[in-house]
């Protein structure tokens, strides 16, 4: 019972150190007024990849593809989906 204890006081201080952490992670993608920012490069990207999963048709047609299909493009451009 100890034992368990100590794993639920770990888990606790753990996530609690994880939720501290999170919000000086994402300062640097906004901007003061509270904008996210995204560079031109990925906006790019994003485009691009949004036009070529587009070429596929709609999501219920094609199933799975779609997705697929913009992942695969994003990996190209070295981005993350």
């Amino acid at each position: 019972m100890t034992v368990s204890k100590v794993r639920m006081a770990a888990l606790v201080v753990g996530m609690a150190a994880l939720a501290a952490a999170s919000p000086g992670q994402a300062r640097g993608r906004y901007d003061p007024d509270g904008h996210y920012i995204v560079s031109s490069a990925r906006a790019a990207a994003i485009h691009e990849c949004n036009q070529r999963a587009a070429a596929w048709g709609p999501e219920y047609e094609t199933g799975t593809m779609t997705i697929y299909r913009y992942r695969a493009c994003m990996a190209e451009h070295g981005q993350q989906e």
